[in-house]
This record gives C-alpha cells, sequence and structure tokens, in this order.
C-alpha cells in the first residue's frame, strides 16, 4: 500500500516546517503498518493556476497527480492562516478539481477507492474549519474519508509559540495522529477488497 503526503506549508525547503513535523508522526504510524510513503513539500514545485490536470511546459502539477493516482492514501497538510488552508492547500485543491471529471476503464471516478485526511498545524484558532474545508473538497473529488482521519495541532485562539518551539499538546496530537493513520489504513484495506462501483447513470 503506498500513501502520498502533499505538505501545503508556506516555507520552501530546506526550511523546518512545523505541518511536516505533526504529519511526520502519522507517516512513522503508517510506515509501521507497512505503507510505503513520500512527501511532496508543494511550495517547491511550479503547480499553475487552473483546474485541469496538465497546464503545459513548465507546470509541475502532471507528476504529483501521477503520484496521487498511484497511492491509495493521500494526506494534505496544510498550516492555518487567517482562519483557513494555507493559499499553496487551495491552489493544491484547485489542480486536483480536474480529478472530478477523470474516470478509470470502469468509469469510476479516479478517486474512487482511495482514502484521504488532513493534517493542520497553527497558532491561532480554527483547526476544525480548515479540516471541514480540505475534506469537503476531497469528498466532492472523489476520495473516501474515513472516521477521525485528522490531526492537528493549535494552542487556541491568537498568536503563539509554533509546533516545533512549544511541547503542549504534543501528546495529544500524536495519539490523534496515530489512530487517523490506523483508520486510514483500515479503510483502504477495506476498499481494495470491496471497491465502490461505478456511479449510476
Amino acid at each position: 500500500m503506498k500513501a502520498l503526503v502533499i505538505n501545503c506549508t508556506l516555507k520552501p525547503s530546506p526550511a523546518p516546517s512545523n505541518t511536516q513535523a505533526l504529519a511526520d508522526v502519522v507517516i512513522a504510524e503508517l510506515g509501521r503498518r507497512g505503507v510505503e510513503v513520500e512527501t511532496v513539500r508543494a511550495v517547491d514545485l511550479n503547480l499553475l493556476p487552473g483546474v485541469a490536470t496538465d497546464l503545459g511546459p513548465g507546470d509541475d502539477w502532471p507528476a504529483v497527480h501521477a503520484k496521487v493516482l498511484e497511492s491509495e492514501i493521500l494526506v494534505i497538510a496544510s498550516p492555518t492562516w487567517v482562519g483557513h488552508p494555507s493559499s499553496v492547500a487551495q491552489r493544491v485543491i484547485e489542480r486536483m478539481d480536474a480529478m472530478i471529471s477523470e474516470t478509470d476503464d470502469e468509469g469510476r471516478p479516479v478517486a474512487y477507492n482511495r482514502v484521504a485526511g488532513v493534517v493542520n498545524t497553527g497558532n491561532e484558532d480554527g483547526a476544525h474549519h480548515v479540516i471541514s474545508e480540505i475534506c469537503g473538497a476531497l469528498i466532492d473529488i472523489g476520495f473516501t474519508i474515513p472516521g477521525q482521519a485528522w490531526t492537528y495541532w493549535h494552542l487556541g485562539p491568537g498568536a503563539g509559540p509554533d509546533y516545533l518551539d512549544d511541547q503542549r499538546g504534543h501528546d495529544w496530537s500524536a495519539k490523534t495522529g496515530r489512530t487517523m493513520a490506523a483508520n486510514l489504513v483500515s479503510v483502504a484495506a477495506a476498499l481494495a477488497a470491496e471497491p465502490m462501483d461505478a456511479p449510476p447513470q
């Protein structure tokens, strides 16, 4: 089984990423369960604005799209900025919009029989809003979202420290992250054993 984590931090590599640090908890648990995990830091790529899979020369999205289709599990990891997913996360979701009309050989949307979850960090409140926005988009595209397939770390409203700078709440976020990984693997395995059919016409 394969998983793809798309880190939607605003920080280019090699800058430390709070969002990646929490995603690494999920990645470790996925690996412990035998899942091969690849991570993409979207801000390092040239993801052109638009809602098509391939926007021509210089567009790095087609390679990411291929990685999504090679994976049974997708994790979108995003910080919170002004109460919303990062602009990078929004760009990724917009590019995935094209998948709604892409189908496999049996007429199923290509996201069918794939599961997805969300990792979220920030120093302000809004985690549930960010998770809801990203999960809602992924459901529209065709992904299955297992119960409790998310984890987050926030210390409440207003300015505050970053995940890497403050150990408060890490135990809860890590436990929730391990649960997220377990639920993603379980539902992915169930869908592999009993795949969803193409939508009725």
